[in-house]
């Protein structure tokens, strides 16, 4: 009965996370000169068996630990390069951010190689992946969470009442202090969205370039904005695919999220109520949304094998980021219903079992707690929680719950990088108009912040990210058009679907 927890915590952080002994090294200089030399060999042997078929190369880039201190203690940071298959029709460089923050991008480019990311976008560039200050080769940090732990997952439970609220208070309390004595070498308070967009340019310097493209996914979109806002010459062209909104993850962004929930259950309901022979679930998509909510319901009184009403609800979170997974929700729910789940622990236990969640948690609590100052007053979780599981009963009261940054230990050391509107027109923010971590309205915040430099591409589709990793042929090519010829689209555009 405990693997079928565990089994849910490990999809719900790996949803919300998005999107070895080998020898590689660099030659760059400390101060980032164009001048600089990068010297690629093989990459980790994680990411080499991750990539497959696909071969990649890795170096490392060194940057300041503290920008404000830039001679004194440095981090290497872990590239990673797919080249231009056409040299004769290479542009420069396409550096990739899968999201998180705290997800590994070492095997990114392979990734939307094996997705179909168009042939000429790959002549036009080098796609460049990196694990991004604090992530895996890449000043690792942790604060020794783990799975069987209290804190489990980035997103917090959902609170059936006042008192989860006061509950859940001294789990992210034990959190935030939990962090603070891990920090033995004193890199957390230095892991913020500007520090990682200075790292970029880091990058793009020791690579040899001008300037450089961008695409970014989810908190992809946050670090690009902030790369935009910071360095606007040095930014070629952009893609902002899945978007927070801003520079950095708000409490507000946080409970968009159930906003997002709201948004894209229907999309799973309508497909399992066409398939109610098969599942049961109900006929209409009304029916399907009424039986989900009474077993959550059901288990916040009497759990099933591991799990609670919370933890369904997080379950269900993490598996509408992609229509490919609902015929496995739809099985866990129709198994949960009959009180038998181990057939669902069984299917999905293989790919899903024993992930690291120490380091992604880590990363994204430091980076989220110290891009901007979050509320300390628990009755200002109480009150959001209370008016978000009204306004939004399927998620808003876990989105609106308490984090480890009302207690985070280390106060910001500047204020979050703002949106910069002065500058080339060349981001182009893409919107699927249903998306269960970052809604269409994150999408309208970031090309309303970018009024002169953006264009929206909204897509009629369903999932969290459309560029490659959805199915949309508009949103594909218009993309990739955008990225190849720098065709941007003359208004704000939608795809509609397929």
């Amino acid at each position: 009965m405990k693997r079928q927890g565990t089994l849910a915590r490990s999809l719900a952080v790996a949803a919300v996370l998005g999107l070895g002994g080998s020898t590689y090294a660099v030659h760059a200089a400390a101060d980032g000169r164009d001048d600089a030399r990068v010297d690629w060999g093989a990459c980790p042997k994680e990411v080499v068996a991750e990539a497959a078929p696909t071969v990649l190369r890795c170096a490392t880039v060194p940057v300041p630990v503290d920008y404000a201190d830039p001679d004194g203690e440095r981090i290497d940071l872990t590239v990673s390069r797919l080249a231009s298959t056409d040299p004769g029709k290479r542009r420069g460089t396409l550096m990739l951010n899968p999201g998180g923050p705290g997800g590994s991008g070492l095997a990114q480019p392979a990734l939307l190689a094996s997705r179909g990311i168009p042939a000429d976008v790959l002549d036009s560039y080098d796609l460049i992946g990196m694990d991004t200050r604090g992530v895996g080769h890449s000043g690792k940090v942790g604060c020794g969470f783990a799975l069987d732990g209290p804190y489990t997952a980035n997103i917090p439970p959902y609170a059936v009442d006042d008192a989860a609220v006061t509950a859940r208070a001294k789990v992210a309390k034990q959190a935030a202090e939990q962090c603070a004595r891990h920090d033995e070498k004193g890199l957390l308070p230095h892991l913020t969205t500007a520090n990682t967009a200075r790292d970029l340019d880091r990058i793009r310097a020791a690579l040899g370039e001008e300037r450089t493209s961008y695409l970014g996914y989810s908190y992809g979109t946050a670090l690009g904005a902030a790369y935009a806002s910071m360095f606007p010459e040095r930014s070629d062209r952009v893609v902002l695919d899945s978007n927070l909104g801003d520079t950095h993850l708000t409490r507000d962004g946080l409970r968009r999220y159930a906003q997002g929930v709201e948004e894209a259950f229907p999309d799973f309901a309508a497909w399992a109520a066409a398939r109610h022979g098969s599942y049961g679930l109900g006929r209409t998509a009304g029916e399907v949304r009424r039986t989900y909510v009474a077993l959550a319901a059901r288990l916040d009184e009497e759990p099933v094998g591991g799990f609670d009403g919370g933890l369904l609800r997080q379950y269900v979170f993490g598996q509408l980021f992609q229509e490919t997974q609902y015929p496995k929700l739809a099985q866990q729910l129709q198994d949960l219903r009959a009180g038998e789940p181990e057939g669902a622990a069984a299917d999905g236990a293989a790919g899903a079992a024993g992930p690291e969640v120490d380091n992604p948690l880590a990363v994204f609590a430091a980076v989220t707690c110290n891009d901007v100052k979050w509320p300390r007053d628990v009755d200002t979780y109480r009150k959001a929680v209370a008016e978000d599981r009204a306004r939004h009963p399927l998620f808003g009261a876990a989105a609106a719950n308490i984090t480890p940054c009302a207690y985070w230990p280390y106060a910001p050391a500047e204020p979050p990088v703002a949106v910069d509107d002065d500058g080339p027109r060349n981001i182009l923010v893409v919107q699927n108009l249903r998306d269960v971590s970052t809604p269409h309205d994150g999408g309208k915040l970031m090309r309303q912040k970018f009024a002169h430099r953006s264009r929206l591409l909204s897509v009629d589709d369903t999932g969290h990210g459309a560029y490659v990793l959805g199915d949309n042929s508009c949103a594909l090519n218009t993309t990739s058009r955008y990225l190849v010829d720098g065709t941007m689209p003359k208004r704000d555009t939608l795809c509609r679907a397929d």
